[in-house]
């Protein structure tokens, strides 16, 4: 999908930042190289700005390991230059958002909308060409309209964050009145979970290690923050009269695992989509079956899942958080600022 015609003199390029060979993020190279072409049910997209998620850090370490050279980047939002045969709904000059979660469109799990559990799921920017870059091309499918409310910066921060947080928090059965922890506030997709939890009425408390994004985090409608290195399973149950967190959303991993667990009521979920600290965590089996809990995990949005996202920034319901912005030719530094965990929302690119 999507590749890059084979080069030659007389072809036109672009911009794009192009991992040639894993190693670590200075291995990325702003270099030009060939402009992509549509192929059928697939259209091209100028960007006009795209956002920065820990993928990029992984991929160019080789956890995992892309195709070689590969373009980064999954979130982006442009305006639609060039149309492959068998498109509709869309024309040229359409400004639209990509879900960078590609299914293979024909299997059981993509025809009921659940394209997260296609056994050929690619990801846009790790499998596929992606989003940092003057073009990308992506199946038409995979494009929703810009709402006309948000810049084009925040159109391209919301995708992954919000998306995924939608999923997750829909599998973990949030309902209103419940309470929920998110662990390690600051983030993309724990600002976003913030942002979700109280648009679908949930009592939301925060973990961070940042006085700053503590007090940011009150602004934005939570309960209270606690220290993510203190013993903020006890706060929170204390917070909530002995009862602890119905959900607790946790995608810190190993720094903050056992007491993101210990923080649940009997009974209560731990919805995890990924792990900023490190891949492997000790599991206490007693505080898991005594207790009744659940460990819940997703990864990536449905198109339905997509668009409810879209319709809900759209609407002004839920915010798009933007950290930083930088100019595309920076792109390395805003992936020094992405590692460096100092963020508050989306690092982003202009373009």
């Amino acid at each position: 999908m999507g590749e890059s015609v084979p080069a030659g003199d007389s072809l036109p390029t672009m911009r794009a930042w192009v991992l040639p060979e894993t190693g670590d993020m200075e291995n990325y190279r702003l270099s030009d190289v060939p402009d992509p072409q549509p192929g059928p049910g697939e259209v091209r997209i100028r960007l006009k700005a795209s956002a920065l998620n820990h993928v990029d850090l992984w991929v160019a370490r080789g956890r995992p390991a892309p195709p070689l050279p590969h373009i980064p980047g999954t979130d982006g939002a442009g305006v639609i230059d060039a149309i492959g045969d068998q498109v509709s709904g869309v024309e040229p000059e359409d400004e639209v958002v990509i879900n960078p979660a590609v299914g293979c469109g024909s299997c059981e799990e993509c025809s009921r909308g659940e394209q997260p559990l296609c056994t050929r799921l690619r990801i846009v920017g790790e499998h596929l060409p992606g989003t940092h870059a003057d073009l990308v091309v992506v199946p038409a499918d995979n494009t929703v309209s810009k709402p006309a409310n948000l810049s084009w910066e925040e159109a391209a921060a919301y995708g992954v964050a919000t998306g995924n947080a939608l999923r997750l928090l829909r599998r973990a059965r949030i309902s209103r009145g419940e309470n929920m922890l998110v662990v390690g506030f600051g983030g993309g997709v724990s600002s976003a979970a913030l942002l979700l939890g109280k648009a679908l009425g949930a009592r939301c408390f925060v973990t961070t290690r940042d006085p700053a994004k503590g007090a940011r985090a009150l602004e934005l409608g939570a309960e209270q923050w606690f220290d993510s290195g203190g013993p903020f399973d006890e706060q929170v149950r204390a917070a909530t009269e002995g009862r602890g967190a119905d959900i607790v959303f946790e995608n810190v991993g190993p720094a903050t695992w056992d007491r993101a667990m210990r923080s649940l009521r009997r009974g209560g979920r731990l919805a995890t989509c990924g792990g900023t600290s490190g891949n492997e965590v000790t599991l206490n089996l007693p505080l898991l079956f005594w207790r009744h809990l659940e460990i819940i995990g997703a990864s990536v949005q449905g198109h339905a899942e997509f668009a409810e996202a879209t319709a809900m920034v759209a609407d002004g319901s839920v915010p798009v958080l933007v950290d930083s912005i930088y100019r595309f030719d920076d792109y390395r530094e805003a992936l020094a600022h992405l590692r460096s965990g100092g963020q508050l929302g989306k690092v982003v690119l202009g373009h």
